[in-house]
């Protein structure tokens, strides 16, 4: 009861800081404080909204990069979570990947681009690769962390029961693994967005937010700039808005903690 009833006020709390940072740039815009041509006002901001949904050129690019987001992100996060449980649950299997895990997460996934478009060209390919090798290795130390970090008396009392061993992993392995698991998913969704604005960046023509961002800036379009970047936030949000959704749906027992 005192958690349902304070949820209303956290709601308004959290909007407080975004809301005092739109209104002080508005001001600052309106008073020639900053200059208004390359930070415009956030009220300028939404009318180019509104303009880029009307004819249709916002809502297209945003599908399209919604579209890389996901399926990168689904390219990435299922053999992320499998090698991840393969890693924590054996140990030669551990022994033998983790150098090439350790090493693949430390290399700035921009530095990967190159080799993306050398191999892949400048099509989709290229685009969901980038955004799979990103994530993949995220996923996959998350995972097995968790599996790692589960208390070897839950296996214990499963093999006592003359559990197998496929038994063992769907009900004491996977459940105990799944909040680690949904942590990494989060960590990796903030990376495929990043990659996947990066890269359409460095494709132009191919749409995508990435895109839009990057040719307005060229011509100076700056208000369809911040659009672009405002967007990009959003998309952020609400993917992980969702994500958060469905970990309280999948593990109910971590949201009542």
């Amino acid at each position: 009861m005192t958690t349902a009833r304070r949820r209303p006020g956290e709601f308004l709390l959290s909007l407080a800081a975004p809301l005092v940072l739109l209104a002080t740039w508005e001001w600052l815009a309106r008073a020639d404080i900053i200059n208004p041509v390359y930070w415009p006002p956030p009220t300028a901001v939404l009318e180019t909204a509104r303009d880029q949904i009307v004819n249709g050129t916002l809502v297209a690019d945003t599908r399209i990069s919604l579209f890389r987001v996901l399926t990168g992100f689904v390219l990435g996060a299922v053999p992320g979570v499998v090698l991840g449980l393969a890693m924590g649950l054996f140990w030669p299997v551990r022994l033998l990947l983790m150098p090439i895990a350790s090493a693949v997460y430390a290399v700035p996934k921009i530095a990967l681009v190159p080799l993306a478009l050398i191999t892949f060209g400048l099509g989709e390919t290229s685009k969901l690769f980038l955004v799979a090798i990103s994530i993949v290795f995220v996923v996959v130390l998350s995972t097995m962390g968790g599996v790692l970090s589960l208390d070897p008396a839950y296996r214990d009392v499963a093999r006592d029961f003359r559990a197998s061993r496929w038994q063992v992993f769907t009900t004491v392995a996977l459940p105990g693994t799944l909040p680690a698991i949904f942590t990494g998913f989060r960590l990796a969704l903030g990376f495929a967005l990043v990659v996947i604005v990066g890269t359409e960046f460095v494709s132009p023509g191919d749409g995508g937010i990435g895109d839009l961002i990057w040719e307005s800036w060229q011509v100076l379009r700056i208000r369809v700039m911040f659009v672009g970047l405002v967007v990009t936030g959003l998309m952020g949000w609400g993917l992980t808005a969702a994500l958060d959704l469905i970990e309280r749906l999948v593990v109910p027992w971590e949201a009542r903690r």
